[in-house]
């Protein structure tokens, strides 16, 4: 699937664009099937406020058992002083998460590709596991900013080998919020940990390095149909949106069953619920 020359640059840069992956057709089902699960999203039964800062102290219940269900959560800006929505739920929501891509048919039938297998499989995945389905908003005005990061701190594994597929389903760019990389930053250390244990959580410190900044780090915009695949331990963030417009993207969490799934994940699963892969 990958020429040798995308498979040089993966390895030196730990991360790799992929335009055209998916259709004008897969994406159209992918974001109606979006709108429907917003839509019949009842706030006042449950919810929650997605954020990536002092997630060890903003890690709920409602979080937390959404590891192997579907649920919806709000941007961090999404409420005012009252407590009641600013604006419409539709342009509210931060995301949906976390295992659409084995319950939700449409969800399925979209990671369900033998193209991404063999991509994959390029990458060094031989037996790929997805554990993790995020679809990502990035709501116009108020889609909040993703610290820098590092995915192998959600998904250890030893060796490392987490792997993720992201999916423009909108053009990314520096107005609405793309992401930002560090190219070759994946040969850095693994900096943080989020460790669970039952319903506690924790986020363990493990090295000093410090972030990027923008002196290193480079923006990976890119159109529509775009799979932009990138190392676990590539540092990325992406800033807030605060354009007129959206960047709806859709992720995949990946790890090689080859390797030892830490029990200390966050995302668990069993016989009654297995992980699978892409096909």
């Amino acid at each position: 699937m990958l020429t040798d020359a995308q498979k040089q640059q993966y390895e030196r840069d730990g991360y790799i664009v992929l335009p055209n992956f998916k259709s004008p057709a897969e994406i159209a089902a992918l974001r109606a099937r979006a709108a429907q699960i917003v839509n019949d999203f009842d706030p006042s039964v449950a919810q929650g406020v997605f954020t990536t800062k002092d997630q060890e102290k903003k890690a709920d219940a409602y979080f937390l058992r959404s590891d192997n269900t579907v649920r919806c959560f709000f941007e961090e800006e999404a409420f005012g002083p009252d407590g009641q929505l600013r604006q419409d739920k539709a342009l509210s929501i931060n995301k949906i998460g976390h295992a659409m891509h084995d319950l939700d048919p449409v969800f399925r039938a979209f990671s369900t590709d033998a193209r991404l297998a063999a991509v994959a499989l390029d990458l060094g995945l031989e037996r790929p596991q997805v554990w993790q389905s995020m679809y990502i908003f990035k709501q116009p005005g108020i889609g909040g900013e993703v610290r820098w990061h590092q995915d192998a701190t959600y998904f250890e594994t030893h060796p490392i080998s987490v792997t993720t597929f992201w999916f423009a389903l909108e053009d990314a760019t520096l107005e609405n919020g793309c992401m930002w990389a560090e190219p070759g930053g994946h040969r850095t250390p693994l900096r943080e940990r989020f460790v669970r244990c039952g319903d506690d959580i924790r986020v363990e410190k493990l090295d000093d390095t410090p972030w990027p900044d923008d002196s290193t780090a480079v923006p990976l915009e890119c159109k529509a149909g775009s799979l932009v695949c990138f190392h676990g331990l590539l540092p990325h963030y992406s800033a807030p949106n605060r354009s007129a417009v959206s960047r709806h993207a859709y992720t995949l969490h990946a790890t090689d069953a080859r390797t030892e799934y830490s029990p200390r994940n966050w995302i668990q699963r069993d016989a009654a619920f297995p992980v699978r892969g892409f096909i």
